[in-house]
């Protein structure tokens, strides 16, 4: 496994990220705890040492603890964040790290981070308290308490705002690291390369969240991965995204949230031979993202965020399932999939109440989308 030197620690360039973990069924947020523990040692074994939970990212932080109590503490890195939306004083900032700890069997993070920096949009209200809570708060000046006590080894923050807030948490404080969202589409697309560069101005090393947009970039068009198959046709949709976001030099590991043994097998081959992007290549890239915008799949990253929807409504995998669609062009595979869900969990039961888009780190119109969704499926039935 190829490492990256940070602060004297050699971190896996490839880090696992616990938001996606397998559940014990479709629709249930409980960690199938046997499916997962075999995915961390089998990602300890090929040498991954980054793991990156957080506090709202359910059972995460728990499992997290009981799969890695096995190991020695100095053997891998652990990240956990504190979501700045469920504070309302400094007694809620000691009560969630306390948690933290207790539900991760820790006495120390080795990142800790301020979860889903941004600041006010007009789809996401919610999120214009985020770092106004941790500015008036002081959120800052408790994060360096604790690593004065030694509790925190690095402090940073996650991020999904605009380039002038970026601003803002870069002159005003000192931060040790930095998660951003970033792949071959977003580069562009959220300027994911302003960001890098103004954070590599200022030395501040990067962790990458969503280097495959939640799985997306895995799955191509027929047309985007016909691209990439004549480039490098052994080579999997997924190492392109991997790969893309692990040749930047200021990037000390990629996170990736892999739920299954095939994906971590494949990122896992990708890392131990990794070969960063050449200039050739990353046009290649551009005319494949060129090819896969052209299907209009809908930008989410899964990510769950906008979950539970009030009225049952299963939101990523609504999308999913329509998202292939929109990308194969098929009926048949969208017409299964969406049979599969409970009745209760389909667009139809969308509510229009907007809850969800107060919550999206991507700003999607989701009510807009279950109303297309379900005349979709209205109308496949009816054929």
């Amino acid at each position: 496994m190829k490492t990256r030197n940070h602060k004297g620690r050699q971190i896996s360039l490839l880090g696992f990220g616990l938001m996606r973990l397998p559940r014990i069924s479709q629709g249930s947020f409980d960690i199938d705890e046997e499916a997962s523990a075999k995915l961390i040692d089998y990602a300890i074994e090929n040498g991954v040492n980054y793991f990156d939970s957080a506090y709202t990212y359910r059972g995460a932080e728990a499992f997290a603890g009981r799969a890695l109590a096995k190991y020695p503490r100095e053997s891998y890195n652990l990240t956990t964040k504190c979501p700045p939306w469920k504070l309302k004083n400094a007694g809620d900032f000691e009560r969630i790290f306390d948690e933290s700890m207790e539900r991760c069997q820790t006495d120390y993070f080795d990142y800790y981070l301020v979860h889903n920096m941004a600041e006010e949009s007009k789809r996401a209200a919610l999120n214009s308290e985020y770092y106004e809570k941790f500015r008036q708060l002081g959120m800052y000046e408790m994060l360096q308490k604790k690593k004065a006590e030694g509790k925190i080894r690095n402090i940073g923050f996650s991020f999904h705002g605009t380039i002038a807030l970026m601003q803002k948490l870069v002159d005003n404080y000192e931060w040790d690291f930095a998660q951003i969202q970033l792949n071959y589409i977003d580069w562009k697309d959220i300027d994911a390369k302003r960001q890098y560069e103004m954070l590599t101005e200022r030395g501040i090393p990067i962790v990458v969240m969503e280097p495959l947009r939640g799985g997306a970039l895995a799955e191509l068009s027929k047309d985007a991965a016909g691209i990439l198959k004549v480039a490098r046709p052994d080579d999997s949709m997924a190492s392109w995204g991997i790969r893309y976001a692990a040749s930047l030099p200021n990037v000390i590991t990629v996170l990736s949230g892999m739920n299954t043994m095939e994906q971590l097998t494949d990122n896992i081959s990708t890392m131990s031979r990794f070969q960063p992007v050449t200039d050739a290549e990353k046009e290649v890239l551009e005319k494949a993202a060129a090819a896969y915008k052209k299907t209009g799949a809908i930008p989410c990253t899964a990510c769950g965020y906008c979950e539970p929807c009030p009225h049952g409504v299963d939101i990523p995998r609504i999308f999913s399932v329509y998202n292939h669609y929109r990308i194969v062009k098929f009926r048949i595979p969208f017409d299964n999939g969406y049979a599969t869900l409970d009745e209760k969990l389909k667009a139809s039961n969308c509510a229009q109440c907007g809850a969800c888009t107060e919550k999206c780190t991507q700003h999607i119109d989701i009510p807009e989308y279950m109303r297309e969704i379900d005349a979709f499926a209205n109308a496949t039935e009816r054929r």
